[in-house]
């Protein structure tokens, strides 16, 4: 049973004593029946200490720390003020609500944490009783204090990473689908309803979106004249042959004539028509340029659509990181695996990444083997896009290659490379890189920005210069007419040379000595040393 309860609020850290401890432990039913009455709660639990927060981002601060387990300074602080440290014989109890933040407790200051049913029914009344309870707060404080505290815990968990949200590419991913499905649906209605008009233009101009600006420039057919060829040309992709057959079969078309309320609606339906084209255009620019830089990998190694499929799919990078490759392999074609896993029938072999052009070049017989194949390598591209700091599509470039050189070993039997080697060389190459940028950034910060400009000697200086010069005068008037070289210091480099340049002279002079018949330095030592001792043995005898 708790003798302390932990209560964190949006205002700041409560610590409450639980008295009746043994009473209480015995009659859980009763504390449920008494929490509701104020007056009998109050007998079971009194405030020990009420540590506020300073601020918003302080409580924010506190608020990230509980959610994700960790011992705040400020709530550290608190329960090493208000609990005496734990012993043997101590017999303090932390009545705490998420197990989580117990362990983190028991970890840090060793303090006993309990997280039990009773525990949980105090800590329930007290949050029922918590403005009543809570000195200094009026009724509405704390409701104020967990609105404002939710919103802000909200937006910083959404802004977790601008850069790099991933609920962009799923929302743009969607509406690329449906934009496809709508100008197919409206190009086909467009070409039925001006087909009364013009039926012969389908066949001259069979693209939809040429054919939509091309509805919407031309209008009344009747008022199509040879004056407005160049301008038809330019909408057909400067094909002045098309554009001259389409003049021709206006004049002698077959369609019945419209009459003007009808061409104005067809005329701005084509409109709507060409302006969802234009959008659906600059939406897949906005979707390439959202995976380059958030799956810069995958999207090397899938393609924008295919990739950006894959992680709307999963519901978002973090999620398709986590999936093993066989469960990338058949994202998308969940329908077909449990209906073969029910009917006990052959398993799918590939989902979503099934549009991927290495499937559609590889063999009949090799498509599950480079599907299995090209799933792996997505699995680590987006584990790379997900958990590196700086995201590069190098290694998506790496990947694809490693695929290409598969399908070769398939067709060819050409040995292909391993991942590890390939791995290494990208890496190799970033630090590299890397080395080169950092030594290109010292090499700006020593170039001087301003020109250096020499300071103007002082008139202390110019005595000086003055006294010294005198000085060398008199030294010279004085001195013999051999005046004295200055010695001039020499670097390392050129000690090192002379040092050799000596070394090389006094071994060619020993190789000499050796050719002349000269005996060596040691030789003639070692002579002379003989000499001197048959000349000290001499003196010896004649002196006896």
């Amino acid at each position: 049973m708790a003798t302390h309860i932990l209560f964190e609020t949006a205002s700041g850290y409560a610590i409450f004593e639980v008295k009746l401890r043994d009473e209480l432990a015995s009659m859980t039913g009763a504390v449920q029946t008494s929490i509701q009455d104020l007056g009998k709660f109050k007998k079971m639990v009194s405030l020990l200490s009420f540590s506020p927060f300073k601020n918003a981002a302080h409580a924010l601060e506190n608020a990230n720390d509980v959610s994700e387990g960790t011992v705040s300074e400020d709530l550290r602080a608190l329960l090493e003020l208000n609990l005496s440290k734990p012993s043997k014989s101590s017999s303090i109890v932390l009545g705490v609500s998420d197990p989580i933040l117990a362990s983190a407790i028991k970890g840090a200051l060793k303090l006993k944490c309990d997280t039990s049913e009773s525990t949980a029914e105090l800590i329930r009344g007290i949050r029922f009783h918590a403005p009543k309870l809570l000195k200094g707060l009026q009724s509405d404080d704390l409701t104020k204090a967990q609105l404002g505290l939710g919103h802000s815990y909200s937006r910083s968990k959404l802004k977790f990473n601008v850069n790099r949200v991933d609920n962009m590419i799923i929302q743009a991913i969607a509406l690329l689908d449906q934009l496809d499905k709508d100008v197919n649906l409206f190009s086909m209605r467009i070409r039925e309803w001006y087909g009364y008009h013009f039926p012969e233009l389908v066949k001259i101009v069979p693209d939809n979106y040429e054919y939509a600006k091309a509805a919407r420039f031309i209008g009344a057919k009747e008022t199509l004249t040879a004056e407005k060829l160049p301008d038809l040309a330019a909408l057909l992709g400067d094909d002045t042959t098309r554009a001259q057959n389409v003049i021709d079969a206006a004049a002698g078309s077959m369609g019945s004539i419209l009459s003007e309320i009808d061409m104005l609606n067809i005329s701005a339906f084509a409109t709507r028509v060409v302006s969802i084209a234009d959008y659906r255009k600059s939406l897949t620019s906005y979707l390439a340029e959202k995976m380059n830089l958030v799956a810069p990998s995958l999207t090397a190694l899938l393609g924008e659509r295919i990739g950006a499929r894959l992680i709307s799919h999963a519901g978002s990078l973090t999620n398709l990181s986590k999936y093993p490759a066989s469960t990338v392999q058949i994202l998308g074609a969940e329908k077909a695996l449990f209906r073969a896993l029910k009917t006990k029938g052959n398993t799918p072999k590939y989902g979503l990444i099934y549009h991927s052009s290495f499937i559609g070049r590889a063999g009949p017989k090799f498509k599950g083997r480079i599907s299995r194949f090209l799933a792996n390598k997505c699995s680590i591209a987006s584990r790379i896009d997900c958990f590196s700091d700086t995201p590069t599509p190098k290694f998506g470039e790496a990947l694809r290659q490693q695929v290409e050189e598969r399908l070769l070993f398939f067709e060819k039997g050409e040995a292909p490379g391993k991942n590890a080697d390939a791995i290494r060389k990208v890496l190799d190459q970033l630090s590299l890189e890397k080395k080169q940028e950092e030594d290109q950034d010292m090499a700006d910060a020593t170039e001087p920005v301003l020109p250096l400009i020499d300071a103007e000697p002082t008139k202390k200086d110019k005595k000086k210069k003055k006294r010294k010069l005198e000085e060398m005068e008199m030294d010279g008037d004085e001195g013999s007419e051999d005046e004295p070289v200055k010695k001039v210091k020499s670097s390392k480099e050129e000690k090192k040379a002379l040092k050799k340049e000596k070394k090389r002279e006094r071994k060619e002079k020993e190789a000499k000595e050796a050719t002349e018949g000269a005996p060596p330095k040691k030789e003639k030592k070692d002579k002379k040393q003989k000499e001197e001792k048959d000349k000290r043995k001499k003196e010896k005898k004649s002196k006896h």
